[in-house]
């Protein structure tokens, strides 16, 4: 079984910066694909970004694109997100994801394991 644990939400104002950390334990995350996932009230969960087992394989939204950079330690266990420029319509919970290949998804329902998510607020 594997546990992911999102840290690094919290309130900022737009154009500011947040560090999401995703820590996963129970299995080495080194051979399979992770991602980002985020929920706004009332809206779907939506793809964020992705990355492969590597690291040298990343995809992101449009709608983030140039602004976040996913990355990932192996050693650590640990996925990275860092988001910049932040928008107000940033705003969401945003969830770490496991996905029980190597290449990476966009698509949720392609991911086995989960986080609880961290609430990221972007004032305006």
């Amino acid at each position: 079984q594997v546990q992911l644990v999102e840290s690094g939400g919290g309130l900022v104002q737009a154009g500011g910066s947040l560090r999401l950390s995703c820590a996963a334990s129970g299995r080495t995350i080194s051979s399979y694909a992770m991602g980002w996932f985020r929920q706004a009230p009332g809206k779907e969960r939506e793809f964020v970004a992705t990355i492969n087992w590597s690291g040298d394989s990343t995809v992101y939204a449009d709608s983030v694109k140039g602004r976040f950079t996913i990355s990932r330690d192996n050693a650590k266990n640990t996925v990275y997100l860092q988001m910049n420029s932040l928008k107000p319509e940033d705003t969401a919970v945003y969830y770490c994801a496991l996905r029980s290949g190597s290449s990476w998804s966009r698509n949720f329902y392609q991911y086995n394991y989960w986080g609880q998510g961290t609430q990221v607020t972007v004032s305006s």
